[in-house]
């Protein structure tokens, strides 16, 4: 692992603190995901994962969505901390949503039946792989971002807002942004408690 590397994977951090600035051009946000969509590895080099970059009102349209589906279920006397919640996220720059492709998924569990009941779980990690490189990549940047999981409950209405093919499962949501605080400190456990060593 190179040390460049090395020190964006420990400077990527959750930063709920965002800003509608950003540090690079659209067109570099885009180019961005869709390489980072590319070369990230799947199983079976299944490449399932789909990504929807959201800017500008289209982006604001997302945390409007959620409000109001959230709106709808939480007591009106409680709302007030959900609702702040929401508008941090809002108050972005963008949000990157990531998607896997269940037809590819069901593809799969046709073709090799033997490993049938693991592609759905090979599934969500080839995603997160995609959502931690697009993540250090923006790290990488100088922009702060966050991962959000408002699905199911925002499923279908996302969907029809961005036409988006029904095989498409969401699976999490990323607001990202110029950050406007720092993040909070992290803890670790003790490593030698999480990795053992055996020579």
């Amino acid at each position: 692992m190179s040390k460049g590397l090395l020190e964006a994977v420990k400077a990527r951090r959750t930063y709920y603190g965002i800003s509608k600035q950003s540090t690079i051009s659209d067109d570099q946000i885009i180019n961005l995901v869709q390489e980072a969509v590319k070369y990230s590895p799947s199983a079976f080099n299944s490449q399932s994962a789909r990504a929807v970059v959201l800017l500008g009102e289209n982006h604001d349209k997302l945390w409007n969505i959620v409000k109001e589906t959230l709106r709808k279920m939480v007591a009106a006397d409680q709302f007030a901390s959900t609702e702040q919640r929401i508008d941090s996220f809002k108050a972005g720059y963008g949000s990157v949503l990531f998607f896997e492709d269940t037809t590819v998924i069901e593809g799969l569990q046709k073709q090799f039946a033997s490993y049938a009941d693991n592609f759905p779980k090979w599934s969500q990690q080839s995603s997160g792989i995609v959502q931690y490189v697009v993540w250090t990549l923006l790290e990488e940047q100088g922009l702060g971002a966050s991962l959000q999981h408002y699905n199911p409950l925002i499923d279908e209405e996302v969907k029809q807002a961005w036409d988006i093919p029904s095989s498409w499962q969401l699976i999490a949501q990323m607001p990202f942004g110029t950050p406007t605080a720092e993040p909070g400190e992290k803890q670790f456990q003790p490593i030698d408690e999480r990795v053992k060593i055996f020579k």
